[in-house]
């Protein structure tokens, strides 16, 4: 069965066609970077008019590629309907009824965090899936998904069905990464760039002298909790105001001093030490969180996924973990970290018998974790 995948949540026009469930036969991404760097952060009335701009040739290569394999007709069209950015969502899900209409094919709703979820099960066709574990066989299953826009923990008892048990419960992990990268003139986004830095410095220095940033933990019975444990929640508002009045304070220090290269940035040895300590206490704030989840159930796998996941630091110290815990960690590809089609479409396939038409479906930002039409 192939389904074409259309995914515009956020700041990424993107659309794929997989082949059931598992094999991508084409997937394409327009990433909106350049055109939001300039704000410090996604403007959604940019990524809106970008998205009208961008989806018709986004989707046409898109079916370019698949239509270039021969591997048969489209059957069923998915979209994002939710959560993210409303403007954003209204253009993919417009643009999916139309050409399910013109193809004459089923659309379906999917949930954006879901997508992120199935995303390690997904691999180029041609590539060998015998190692690659099925989604199913997986559960039941403990879930991260850690974004730009998500930072949540989820129970998997079997496949399809969703709890959750954590959550950030102000910034997602991305958008903490980002607000640092501002703070220490690293520029828009930042993710990548304090990855790239810390690696660099770890690997100069070590650990040794890292900053302890607070690693977020909330207080237990605070209204923002609404009733999830406190142990599994994560707060970066305290991290973030840290960072900042360390910056207050040795503002100085940062300028002083050469810079030097560390991972293909030029910055004072200060400023990476700085960037490096901000890294690890993000990175340990959801070890914690997922040490104290899996000691919670008998788990046989632990999913990973969102754009974070890419993190070298957050791999390497969600990896330890789970090998403390004798549980199977199952990672997305770097290319499906990020928002991307594929991982709609992947989804849709396990996921289509679920719910009516997405023909009457309207966009829903605020959709939560395991809600489907």
């Amino acid at each position: 069965m192939n389904i074409l995948g259309i995914e515009t949540s956020c700041d990424e026009t993107a659309a794929a066609v997989v082949r059931d469930g598992r094999e991508v036969l084409s997937s394409v991404v327009f990433t909106q970077i350049p055109l939001h760097s300039p704000y410090g952060g996604v403007v959604p009335e940019i990524a809106s008019r970008a998205h009208v701009e961008k989806i018709g040739p986004v989707v046409g290569e898109a079916m370019e590629r698949f239509r270039a394999l021969g591997a048969g007709e489209i059957d069923e069209v998915a979209v994002t309907y939710g959560p993210g950015l409303s403007p954003a969502l209204l253009v993919g899900l417009n643009a999916a009824k139309g050409l399910a209409k013109a193809l004459g094919v089923p659309v379906v709703g999917m949930n954006h965090i879901e997508g992120h979820l199935h995303s390690p099960f997904i691999r180029d066709a041609g590539r060998d899936f015998s190692d690659l574990p099925d989604p199913v066989e997986s559960c039941p299953a403990l879930g991260l998904v850690v974004s730009g826009g998500n930072t949540v923990w989820v129970d998997m008892p079997e496949y399809g069905r969703y709890e959750v048990v954590g959550e950030t419960l102000d910034d997602a992990a991305g958008e903490a990464f980002d607000k640092a990268a501002k703070m220490l003139g690293l520029g828009y986004p930042g993710g990548l760039k304090i990855d790239r830095i810390s690696q660099a410095y770890a690997a100069e220095r070590g650990r040794g002298d890292l900053i302890p940033f607070p690693k977020g933990r909330p207080r237990e019975g605070v209204s923002a909790l609404a009733g999830l444990p406190a142990g599994l929640c994560v707060s970066f508002s305290g991290l973030k105001t840290a960072l900042l009045r360390y910056l207050q304070r040795e503002g100085a220090a940062l300028s002083a001093g050469e810079r030097r290269n560390y991972g293909g940035y030029e910055v004072t040895p200060e400023t990476a030490r700085v960037a490096a300590s901000y890294q690890e206490a993000i990175a340990q704030a959801l070890a914690d969180r997922t040490r104290a989840a899996l000691a919670r159930g008998r788990y046989r796998s632990f999913i990973l996924g969102g754009g974070v996941s890419l993190n070298s630091r957050v791999r390497e110290v969600l990896s330890s973990v789970c090998a403390e815990a004798g549980v199977r960690i199952v990672m997305a590809e770097a290319k499906f970290t990020g928002d991307n089609g594929a991982m709609i479409a992947a989804l849709a396939y396990y996921r289509r018998n679920r719910g009516e038409d997405a023909s009457l479906l309207d966009a829903d930002p605020g959709l939560e974790i395991g809600g489907h039409r």
